[in-house]
Parts: structure tokens; C-alpha cells; sequence
């Protein structure tokens, strides 16, 4: 074997024992030529630590810590419960655009039970039988409550129904409420809500 020879096999002896070190399938190579971040100066959950007495790494936030976008600082707005009476009116300013993602958001989360008109008649109910039979929205205990108490129902839920609030913001859910509201108009009204200009098309 020539010299030039013996040095090309080296070289890519060498490469190839590189490469065997850095094998992706290992979960701890026993060589790290670059550790890709493997090792990190952080805690990992449950280790101790030196610098606190009870040698806990995972520590408790100060009291009174809310974490970055996370506070609510209106208990009317976020509850719908203030010194534990349900708010009375919707704190959110009614606009079209705000009873349309009431709508759109109604339609995900509460039509499969209630169904769109609310009337406790979705597809759930219809396949569950007996076992299980949603509540009408549009009765007139449901028309009866606060907005306060139909949100709150909407944020933790009530007997079977789960609650919502992990799934819809605050925002959300009142503006569930507000279409909610106007689903109880529609099956309220008279003659008298409609106008003049309009009552001949009626049928």
C-alpha cells in the first residue's frame, strides 16, 4: 500500500469513526464532538439544586405572580360573578361584528348539543337517546337567567355539560352570550318588534 494511499483510508477511517459518534439513534452517544445542545446549563423537572435549602430546583412563584398576558383583572369580565351575584347585564359592547363570532363560536361548541336554533335538538342529543338529553336554551327558564349565570354556565359548566373555559376566551363566551340572547328574541317577538315597513312580507 502506497503512502498516499494509507493516508486516504486514515482520513476516511477517521470520518467514518466521527460520524459513528454522532449517530442520531443514540440517546447518549458515548462521544460528543459538538453536543447539538444536548447539554444545557438548566433544571430539569424534580432535580435538586445547591442553592436552596430544601435543595428543590422547581420553586414556588411569589404570591400574587401572574404570568405575562394572563391577568384579569376585571372579575366582572372573567367570572361573570361579582361578590357572588351574577352579573346582571353583558359587560361586552353588543355590535354586529360581536354577534357574529358569538354565532360562529355558538355553532362549534354549543350547536352539536343544543343545535343552532338552541332548542336542545342537536345531533349529540338525537344519537345519545335518553341517556342523555341537552338542555333547551330557548325556555323560559333559560331566558330567565342573568347573563352572568349563562356565562358562567359556559365558562365551568353545569351537571353533564362540561365547561368551556380552556377551550374560548373571555371574549368568547360573552359574545356566546350575546347571540344567545338574540336567539331568545327571535323566539320572543310580537308583531310590535317588527317594523312597519316590514310586517307585509310576513307570512
Amino acid at each position: 500500500m502506497t503512502k498516499t494511499n494509507a493516508s486516504i483510508l486514515f482520513v476516511f477511517a477517521s470520518i467514518t469513526g466521527l460520524t459513528g459518534c454522532l449517530t442520531p439513534s443514540r440517546d447518549t452517544p458515548p462521544l460528543q464532538i459538538w453536543d447539538d445542545m444536548k447539554a444545557q446549563p438548566k433544571y430539569k423537572p424534580q432535580q435538586q439544586s445547591p442553592l436552596f435549602s430544601d435543595k428543590r430546583s422547581s420553586r414556588r412563584p411569589p404570591e400574587g405572580t401572574v404570568a405575562v398576558g394572563q391577568l384579569n383583572a376585571d372579575d366582572a369580565a372573567h367570572w361573570g360573578v361579582v361578590t357572588s351575584q351574577y352579573v346582571g347585564r353583558n359587560p361586552v359592547p353588543i355590535t354586529k361584528e360581536l354577534l357574529a363570532h358569538g354565532q360562529n363560536k355558538f355553532n362549534v361548541y354549543c350547536a352539536p348539543c343544543h343545535s343552532q336554533i338552541g332548542d336542545g335538538k342537536g345531533i349529540v342529543g338525537l344519537r345519545a337517546g335518553a341517556a342523555f338529553q341537552p338542555a333547551s336554551l330557548i325556555e323560559p327558564r333559560v331566558k330567565q337567567m342573568n347573563d352572568g349565570e349563562l356565562y358562567s354556565v359556559a365558562s365551568e359548566g353545569r351537571r353533564t355539560m362540561m365547561g368551556y373555559r380552556n377551550q374560548t376566551s373571555d371574549q368568547d363566551r360573552w359574545a356566546i352570550v350575546a347571540y344567545l340572547r338574540a336567539l331568545h328574541r327571535a323566539t320572543s317577538g310580537s308583531i310590535d318588534d317588527v317594523p312597519d315597513s316590514l310586517r307585509a312580507q310576513l307570512q
